[in-house]
């Protein structure tokens, strides 16, 4: 169980994200949905531990900001938008990167049979095995996307925080993501929290959704009770109703 009370935070004394208290369950996934700089990646790398803030965060009863970082490490993982930063390591490496925390010896050990087969379950599982021997510097963004997923769930952390999961992938890409985020939920005792772009597939990827809105909680709830035209025109000021209906039709396509 995941646990916010009244969490405030910000960036060079300004508050971004306002008295933020929630709960999220184990085996639950949460999307969070809202307009440009509402606080939805600052609210992320607050409970990932990145970022300093006031107020209470708990992973089954125990403060975030008690633990040592190779056990937050193993509670907590954060996928991030792709950076432009990173090193020419093959597909299979980069993904074994995950593993890091579980090698016994961290500096010169070896990855163990099951390390390996955990690697390949995490390749197969985002349809990289084929790449496995690429650089990932020869791979194109959507790829480049599924790698760093493989490599957060290589890590087996209970609580993965994704943070616009889903850019540069096409639509066969994002569906496939999304079932299989929802499939790794299901059967382990884990905890997906997601910040979604397209609204349709944040009620896709989870039951309950939060809408926030200038640092706060707009709305919480089930996804069919929460998420309605007023609500959508009145948080992102636009016709919502209109944009859900033509991507709705998108999503049918390639379904």
């Amino acid at each position: 169980m995941l646990t916010l009370n009244n969490v405030t935070a910000g960036y060079n004394g300004t508050d971004v994200i306002k008295n933020i208290s929630l709960k999220v369950g184990t085996n639950e996934s949460l999307s969070i949905i809202g307009p440009n700089g509402c606080g939805k990646t600052t609210l992320l790398r607050v409970i990932a531990n990145i970022l300093p803030f006031k107020g209470d965060i708990e992973i089954d009863g125990r403060p975030v900001s008690k633990m040592k970082h190779k056990e937050a490490s193993r509670k907590i993982a954060m996928l991030s938008q792709i950076s432009r930063i990173y090193f020419a390591y093959s597909v299979y490496d980069t993904v074994m990167m995950g593993r890091y925390l579980h090698i016994k010896d961290k500096m010169f050990g070896l990855p163990s049979e099951d390390d390996k087969a955990n690697v390949m379950r995490c390749l197969e599982a985002v349809d990289l095995v084929p790449e496995a021997d690429r650089l990932i510097t020869t791979l194109s963004g959507g790829q480049l996307q599924r790698v760093f997923l493989a490599r957060t769930l290589a890590q087996e952390p209970e609580i993965i925080l994704l943070d616009e999961p889903t850019n540069h992938l096409d639509l066969k890409y994002q569906l496939e993501l999304v079932e299989h985020l929802k499939k790794w939920t299901a059967d382990s005792k884990r905890t997906i929290i997601g910040v979604m772009h397209d609204i349709n597939l944040a009620m896709k990827l989870s039951e309950n959704v939060m809408v926030m809105k200038d640092g706060g909680i707009k709305a919480l709830g089930k996804a069919d009770e929460v998420i309605s035209d007023a609500l959508m025109e009145e948080v992102y000021e636009i016709d919502v109703g209109q944009y859900m209906r033509e991507s709705f039709k998108r999503w049918e396509k390639v379904s």
